[in-house]
């Protein structure tokens, strides 16, 4: 009798050291294991590729194959965890250079100090490879040399002050780096480190609400050499990268909103001014636009959800700006408008099936406007 109550209090102890686990974000697999390992194998159908114009779109079936390793240490105030996640997307239509290829890695750790007092920490850094391609017609660029690095460090703070009142303060670094060099590069237009600090007031106006009142600052950085148009030495001043600094200003207010378990939307809309540091004297000293984020998001079974969202701001694009005020590009507009429909069967504990399709539009007023759509299906293994 005494060794069945023995044995007894320690499965108690033991199921108690894992409910005391701090594991934010994992899923069920992932917190009964120290390690998982995944793989995904997909067929797809993609009829626009490189986003080109529809003079150049080049339809293609394909195959995607994405093996991923994580690794979870799960203590009783502190997640640390690490993923690395390989893709690799072929495409049949292509005569060359027929496959694109993404590395990614990310660590992260996440403390709670306190029930009221929490602590993230999280890097994310990408290699992508993706080639050369041409249209053959009159040898005309059908995408450029797109290889590039993307480091995304994040270092953010939540405290609740008291039942009703919160804070939330979190600062992100962005690097970007791409292979691309020379004059009028995506370089020369894109390489940059951006950072954005954001200070969040949080107020639990109702069982279901909350409502927001933010900040946030931001720098962006230009740092390649070459410059965006021609390498005139005349011209160099309004061809320099620096000359598309910025610093920035964004007031908003808002509110998240539970209006179901499964049904939420979060909304932030104000104002961002926007300064520019470097500018010539023909440049315009600062810019003022609205500023929307907007959701809505339905999870129709756990893991799995339709999400509708819009945002309007102010950011960082590979159209340079012209010389002076009124250029050929001055005052036109690109519109982008992305869909995506993604449904999710669980076979059993380790195999799911997916399919989806996606659906993008972009309407530009300087010539480069596209559909795509892209239709996939495929399954996942994890262990």
């Amino acid at each position: 009798m005494k060794k069945i109550i023995a044995s007894a209090s320690l499965a108690a102890l033991g199921a108690a050291g894992l409910q005391a686990a701090y594991a934010p974000g994992l899923s069920p697999l992932e917190k009964s294991k120290l390690w998982t390992v995944s793989a995904l194998v997909r067929g797809f159908y993609d009829d626009n590729p490189t986003d080109s114009t529809r003079s150049q779109k080049q339809e293609s079936f394909g195959l995607e194959v994405s093996p991923s390793l994580a690794v979870n240490v799960a203590l009783d105030q502190t997640l640390i965890g690490f993923n690395y996640t390989y893709d690799l997307r072929f495409y049949e239509a292509r005569p060359t250079n027929d496959a694109d290829h993404t590395h990614q890695f990310k660590l992260k750790l996440n403390h709670t100090i306190t029930e009221r007092y929490k602590l993230e920490v999280s890097d994310s850094f990408y290699y992508v490879q993706e080639p050369d391609l041409t249209t053959g017609i009159a040898a005309r660029t059908l995408r450029t040399d797109q290889p590039y690095i993307h480091n995304n460090g994040r270092l953010a703070f939540s405290a609740e002050l008291t039942p009703l009142l919160g804070l939330d303060a979190a600062y992100q670094n962005d690097l970007w780096d791409f292979n691309e060099r020379g004059s009028g590069s995506l370089s020369a237009l894109l390489d940059r480190v951006e950072h954005l600090g954001v200070l969040t007031a949080r107020w639990q106006a109702l069982p279901n609400t909350v409502g927001l009142l933010s900040y946030k600052f931001g720098i962006v950085d230009h740092t390649s050499k070459d410059s965006t148009a021609a390498n005139d030495p005349v011209l160099s001043p309004v061809t320099d990268p620096t000359r598309r600094d910025t610093t920035t200003h964004t007031v908003t207010v808002g509110a998240d909103q539970s209006f179901t378990s499964q049904l939420s939307a979060r909304v932030e809309v104000g104002a961002q001014f926007t300064d520019y540091p470097n500018r010539l004297a023909v440049d315009p000293d600062s810019a003022v636009n609205p500023y929307v984020d907007a959701n809505a998001t339905w999870t129709y079974n756990p893991g799995s959800y339709l999400r509708l969202g819009v945002v309007h701001k102010r950011n960082a694009t590979d159209v340079a700006f012209q010389p002076v005020k009124g250029g050929l590009d001055d005052g036109k507009v690109e519109l982008l408008g992305t869909v995506g429909v993604n449904c999710s069967y669980q076979v059993n504990t380790f195999i799911s099936a997916d399919a989806g399709y996606n659906y993008d539009r972009q309407d530009s007023d300087i010539g480069r406007s596209y559909t795509r759509n892209v239709i996939y299906f495929g399954l996942r293994a994890t262990y």
